[in-house]
């Protein structure tokens, strides 16, 4: 037994030393795994004892269009004019520093609190105010790496900055950071940025402005305030709270300077510029997904689908737009844009989004009340749901509470066909159609054709029925209201637009291809009648200033206020939009779908087919088969005969006596002729036709 103990108390002491043995080995390997992973890091780095001569050279970027040709060179090197720190204000400094890093005095160049308070905030789902990367973190990621998001470039970076922080003082490093950032519109460091922004030297800003730049750097393209000034006033509140909180300022200037206004420097840039509108809208979708200095360094080739011959077909077709006024910020009103998509692939093959003279693109960014051009989305609603061409609809008064929708006419025709109701824009049957299959149902369809614009919650929203005439609580886009009409175009299918085809690294790999997005919405035959019916708009309706004598359909859309005109059309092969309008509150001078907008449409389009084949569209057989003429008389014909009717039982005669007969063709004649009167003499193009409401 006490041999047995003995071996007991034995086997606990060999495991320790075993065990001690193992742990030792364990260590022996951790420093080796840790020594060779520094020395592969410290080769990686390649540092040198100046750091400011390892910077990594940015590329430019190149921009292509649908025939490989180079329309656009994106670069950002060179409108970069660097100042020393004495130059820079104190407020922009403390600024950045607020919004950025409000510890960057503080730490060694990485900041675990930034970090955890970054992946809380993720975590979370919360906006972060600050960012998790330190301004130092920053300026070795900008400065001497690529953009790269890979476990490498995060171990570089954190290496880099704390390698900064050993060579340069804070306030050195700051500048640097300073003359480094980018802000949107080609310019890199603040004193680029001041004189881009506010046309003065960094040196001169004020407390406000500096605000405003140090909110722009977190998104470049969206912050900017030539691009999105609501978005950037937003952002400079929240700098100026931030400077307030960590006791820069005080709440009382923080709130001074938020009320101030700014004064944006104005380009000097004149007349049509080329196709800078699509430009900005490629590199902003760029920018959300491979951030704007991806964009401006990495030397990106970005192949796109604008067509430069219908460009500048469409840049041609809008020097028809009218000079009313010079607004306060120095543009002349009204603007205008125009947008062609070829509906079977979705390509944007033109985009004009102004006079050229701003940066502000109305194509994409302008959401403008529709009018009657959103009338088509009732109608086809109303196919869909087993009306036809020639379903009868009442043209009478009508009061919907205290609404009571009216024709432009001030008249009423009786009973009309659907036809007739989409060939001069009739409002009443318009309404009494939405009112009778539901609004929804019209509302449905046009978000399935690509209209993203509707608000359906809350206490105003467009679940009403003056949406059926356009009347929407915020608007459309040109773009989307384009892309919409390409549905009736592509025989129902509604194909989603697009801008860029493929995009490829400096190093040639493809880093996205765009893929068609599709889905059937409609029926092709009721595509084929919306076609057929909007073909007649143009023919002899409220569009025959829009016909290019070869097939083509379309529709009008003029605001009762006259703010906004619209006319939006298609052939077999093309679907473009023309919109005419202020930019501020204020009318057109009468100024109707049918009138300008459809001439600039018929301009584009003439110079869009040189060349082409004419293709007509598919045919919409219960649509050709139907005969011209109302199907029921107006009211008052039909009171006619029936005292003819009366008149014959007095005298005793039947109605199928031969005078009976007389009777009934004659009144069957003046039917005729008072349809003749209501439907056969066109009105102005574009004119004599009741407006959609606001």
């Amino acid at each position: 037994m006490q041999k047995s103990e003995k071996k007991t108390t034995k086997k606990p002491k060999n495991g320790s030393i075993l065990g001690k043995a193992i742990l030792a080995i364990g260590l022996i390997l951790f420093v080796m795994i840790i020594g060779v992973g520094c020395g592969f890091l410290t080769a990686s780095l390649n540092t040198r004892p100046n750091l400011a001569e390892d910077i990594v050279p940015p590329a430019s970027s190149q921009i292509y269009d649908i025939h490989g040709n180079e329309i656009a060179n994106i670069h950002a090197a060179e409108n970069r004019r660097p100042v020393g720190i004495n130059e820079i204000p104190k407020d922009l400094q403390n600024a950045f520093i607020a919004v950025e890093d409000n510890r960057f005095y503080e730490h060694i160049g990485i900041d675990p609190r930034g970090i955890m308070r970054a992946v809380l905030a993720n975590i979370q789902g919360r906006e972060l105010t600050e960012g998790g990367s330190t301004i130092t973190q920053q300026l070795a990621k900008n400065a001497y790496l690529t953009q790269d998001r890979t476990f490498k470039r995060k171990v570089q970076e954190v290496f880099l900055a704390l390698q900064l922080e050993r060579q340069y003082t804070k306030q050195e490093i700051l500048e640097l950071y300073m003359n480094q950032i980018y802000f949107g519109q080609g310019a890199y460091g603040v004193q680029a940025a001041a004189r881009t922004y506010f046309g003065k030297d960094v040196k001169d800003l004020t407390l406000n402005e500096c605000a405003m730049l140090a909110g722009i750097p977190k998104s470049p393209n969206y912050y900017s305030p030539l691009n999105n000034m609501e978005a950037a006033t937003e952002r400079k509140a929240v700098v100026l709270d931030q400077m307030a909180k960590y006791g820069y300022i005080s709440e009382g200037e923080a709130n001074a300077a938020k009320k101030e206004a700014l004064t944006i420097a104005k380009n000097n840039s004149d007349g049509v510029n080329g196709p800078s509108y699509f430009v900005d809208y490629v590199l902003q979708q760029l920018a959300e997904k491979y951030g704007d200095d991806a964009i401006y360094k990495d030397g990106l080739q970005i192949y796109t689908t604008i067509d430069m011959n219908l460009q500048a077909a469409a840049e041609n077709a809008m020097q028809n737009l009218p000079a009313y006024f010079t607004d306060e910020n120095g543009i002349v009103q009204p603007q205008g844009a125009l947008v062609a998509i070829d509906p079977h692939t979705g390509y944007i093959k033109a985009m004009v989004g102004g006079r050229g003279t701003d940066q502000f693109n109305r194509a994409t960014q302008a959401v403008r009340q529709p009018g009657s051009a959103f009338k088509p989305f009732v109608f086809v609603a109303a196919l869909e749901n087993n009306y036809t061409a020639d379903s009868i609809i009442d043209d009478k008064p009508l009061k919907i509470g205290g609404w009571e929708p009216q024709n432009y006419s001030r008249n009423f025709s009786g009973k009309v066909r659907l036809r007739d109701v989409v060939r001069w824009s009739l409002n009443v049957p318009t309404v009494r159609i939405a009112q009778d299959i539901g609004i929804d149902k019209a509302i449905y369809y046009a978000q399935q054709m690509g209209i993203s614009t509707f608000v359906l919650d809350g206490a105003t929203n467009d679940r009403n029925l003056a949406i059926a005439l356009g009347g929407m609580t915020r608007g459309v886009t040109p773009l989307e209201l384009t892309s919409a009409y390409g549905t009736f175009a592509n025989r129902g299918i509604h194909v989603e637009p697009v801008a860029i085809i493929r995009v490829v690294s400096r190093t040639g790999k493809v880093l996205e291809e765009a893929q068609r997005k599709e889905k059937s919405v409609i029926s092709a035959a009721n595509a084929a009648t919306m076609t057929a019916m909007m073909e007649d708009v143009i023919q002899r309706g409220t569009g025959t200033r829009a016909n290019i004598g070869r097939p083509a359909a379309g529709k009008t859309g003029t605001t009762s206020d006259y703010h906004d005109a619209w006319f939006v059309g298609y052939t077999p092969d093309l679907v473009a939009c023309v919109w005419v309008g202020n930019d501020s509150v204020g009318d057109l001078h009468g100024m109707a779908g049918g009138t300008t907008p459809a001439v600039i449409w018929q301009a584009f389009m003439l110079k869009a087919h040189v060349g082409l084949p004419v293709r007509h569209f598919e045919e919409a057989p219960s649509f050709a088969a139907s005969s011209d003429a109302p199907i029921e008389a107006p009211e008052k014909d039909k009171d006619a005969k029936k005292s003819t009717d009366e008149k014959g039982k007095e005298t005793g005669k039947s109605a199928n006596a031969p005078n009976a007969g007389k009777s009934e063709a004659n009144a069957n004649a003046s039917a005729s002729r008072t349809a003749a009167s209501v439907f056969g003499e066109a009105p102005e193009p574009g004119m004599g036709v009741e407006k959609g409401q606001n």
